[in-house]
């Protein structure tokens, strides 16, 4: 486990009640339609994204939610470093054997297990585009309350807007004092274009009121 996960090493700070209070919103934005699949991604270059989708996850995880996290994020994975855990195999892995069993790894908060990455791939945007990936994921929903998934900015990469046609809501995140208006602009068009679901923008790293 590392510092940034604010949600265990600081529990009662403000950011990690922001947290809560996303939960809190998203649980009650699934009450219309479920939210089993939920993707958190950033509008543009974030090395800080991977430390928002862990922090939720573990918010989640606290209060009884069976949550698996997987990190889609191909390209650069972190969740297995935030966690601590071995990335041998995970999302790729699976992808490149529909049938072999997950390799979700437990963690230290009760009711969270994490799918790491997995070993690289030489075209990570194709494996997310694959039609494993949608059995996958069918498979995830199947093992958990809800599924949150970490994926490269929308601004970078097509990872995420693929991904983003598979799930049933996305969360794009914005960073205060990095993120430019520009690639939050053109993120929130792209996945429009998809036909996304977009829940809404987070903002992380603002400073307290």
């Amino acid at each position: 486990m590392t510092p940034d996960l604010i949600t265990l090493t600081d529990p009662t700070s403000p950011a990690a009640e922001a947290y809560r209070r996303l939960r809190v919103n998203l649980t009650s934005a699934g009450k219309k339609a479920p939210l089993k699949t939920v993707l958190l991604v950033a509008a543009g270059p974030d090395a800080e994204k991977a430390q928002a989708v862990a922090n939720l996850a573990i918010s989640f995880a606290r209060v009884g939610v069976r949550v698996i996290l997987a990190d889609c994020d191909l390209r650069q994975p972190a969740q297995h470093r935030l966690f601590g855990l071995d990335n041998a195999a995970g999302v790729t892995t699976a992808l490149a054997e529909p049938r072999a069993a997950l390799s979700l790894q437990p963690t230290a908060v009760d009711n969270l297990r994490v799918l790491t990455g997995g070993p690289a791939v030489a075209v990570p945007a194709d494996a997310i585009a694959s039609p494993a990936m949608a059995d996958l994921l069918a498979r995830l929903r199947e093992d958990a309350d809800i599924v949150l998934l970490d994926a490269p900015p929308v601004t970078l990469a097509t990872d995420a807007v693929e991904l983003a046609t598979r799930v049933d809501g996305v969360l794009l995140t914005v960073n205060a004092g990095h993120t430019r208006r520009g690639d939050a602009q053109r993120a929130k068009e792209q996945l429009a274009q998809v036909g996304a679901h977009l829940l809404g923008a987070v903002m992380v790293n603002a400073a307290p009121a």
